[in-house]
């Protein structure tokens, strides 16, 4: 089988893939998404195209790679399409995807992506870049040598441009796991112009905002497997194909520069306040999530699912949802943190989703301080023990030893090191304190994290 997926092959599909019922050549790019992986093909994009099938126009996404040529080349041949397929132990539905426009890689497209940024029908820049695409010091300030090799310079010439044009400003929408990430983006944005562009801080501020967002949809790593399934569904080949279950939540901060597609109509919360929903979700889920993924390798399990069924790892999770978690988040009026802890562990059990936890296991150092650490902190100053998170540190630092093989994560030399020597306690008092690698998160109360683990 050699077709590709593409344009004018969506007429030879079986009539069981949905396909878009929009004129993609009559819609224009409207929002520009950086970190163009899974995650947002089957989140954002999958939105958008649920609202340009309704009839709203010009919302098409323009996504960019910052150097990775693989996503380009998986969707360009197919112009930019690609099937999404939901899977549950009830089976499986697919429908292909119309939203994407194209896929530039900066750094061989600069020029084109300038323009697209700075062009008037462009109102939205996103963001799924995942944390460490921020480039944060320890302490939360903006790492400049880092930034300048982000999409930090890149989106400070755009800002300029549209000034001097009078085309009106953006908004800037991060959907990445970051704690308050809209006013995060905002701070880190303003670091770098206040650096590099001063005279663009005042317009900035006034004429664009970053919306908090709260995002979620398990996305597993699609494999040649999962290729050859949807090959088979479609009668051609699909490079781009993405695998996600059923369930997906996208709470937004309703603060938007020059407009936006009604999501809501489609699921999405347009609310005041996200943080309640931030919390519950990094505590929650995400916390519990990691804790799976570190506790999970370390008894020799590949999936999710797989660690679920381990009558020793599955209390400990469910501990950390309803007893650990739960107690530290404030509520929204309406916001069923029990029922929101059922669904997570229905999700998590669910067999037809193969999510390898060591891609959950990826880039620790930069997702273990909001998903665990300020529960932890929160518990201790209501002198109540967090036994499952205690667990997963220990299996953290397993982890950083070598436990599993290599460590992915942008701090993975310097935190092996620091693990290689003492026991878990002596390991996270040199992480957690003085001058210690993540001390900027959580000293001078890497202490109490140090003696809880010693006892």
């Amino acid at each position: 089988m050699s077709e590709r997926l593409c344009a004018s092959a969506l007429g030879t599909l079986p009539s069981s893939i949905a396909v878009p019922a929009y004129d993609r050549n009559e819609q224009r790019v409207g929002i520009v998404h950086f970190g163009i992986g899974a995650f947002h093909r089957a989140h954002q994009a999958w939105y958008t195209d649920a609202a340009m099938n309704a009839g709203e126009r010009d919302w098409a996404i323009l996504g960019v790679s910052m150097r990775s040529p693989g996503v380009a080349a998986q969707l360009n041949p197919q112009d930019g399409l690609y099937t999404l397929v939901e899977c549950s132990a009830q089976g499986r539905s697919a429908r292909v995807i119309g939203s994407v426009h194209e896929v530039l890689v900066a750094g061989v497209a600069r020029a084109r992506l300038a323009m697209a940024l700075t062009a008037p029908q462009t109102r939205i820049v996103s963001f799924t870049v995942t944390e460490k695409g921020y480039c944060r010091k320890a302490d939360g300030s903006l790492d400049f040598d880092a930034a300048a090799r982000g999409f930090y310079p890149i989106l400070s010439d755009a800002l300029r441009e549209r000034q001097a044009t009078g085309c009106g400003g953006l908004t800037l929408l991060s959907c990445d796991n970051l704690a308050d990430n809209g006013r995060q983006l905002a701070r880190l944005m303003r670091e770098w112009l206040a650096r590099e562009a001063p005279d663009l801080v005042e317009w900035f501020e006034t004429e664009c905002t970053c919306p908090s967002t709260m995002v979620d949809r398990i996305v597993p790593a699609t494999t040649s497997a999962d290729r050859a399934e949807v090959a088979q569904l479609l009668g051609c080949l699909d490079e781009g194909a993405v695998m996600t279950e059923p369930f997906s939540q996208w709470v937004i901060e309703d603060r938007f520069a020059r407009g936006r597609p009604a999501w809501e109509k489609f699921g999405a919360q347009l609310v005041a306040d996200v943080a309640p929903y931030e919390t519950a979700k990094l505590r929650m889920l995400n916390g519990a999530h990691s804790a799976l993924a570190y506790l999970g390798l370390q008894r020799g399990h590949t999936y999710v699912h797989e660690a679920m069924g381990d009558g020793a790892i599955r209390p400990l999770i469910e501990g950390i949802m309803r007893d650990e978690a739960a107690p530290t988040v404030a509520a929204a009026p309406g916001q069923d943190l029990d029922a929101y802890a059922d669904a997570l562990l229905a999700r998590f059990d669910n067999p037809a989703l193969n999510h390898k936890l060591i891609q959950i296991a990826m880039d620790g150092s930069q997702k273990i301080p909001q998903r665990w650490l300020e529960t932890l902190e929160a518990q201790r100053l209501e002198q109540r023990e967090c036994p499952g998170l205690l667990a997963a540190i220990s299996a953290w630092i397993a982890h950083l030893r070598g436990a599993n093989g290599l460590v992915d994560d942008p701090l993975a030399d310097s935190l092996c090191a620091v693990a290689q020597h003492g026991s878990d306690a002596e390991v996270a008092a040199k992480l957690f304190t003085g001058d210690g690698l993540l001390a900027g998160f959580w000293n001078p109360r890497g202490e109490a994290l140090a003696r809880a683990l010693a006892t």
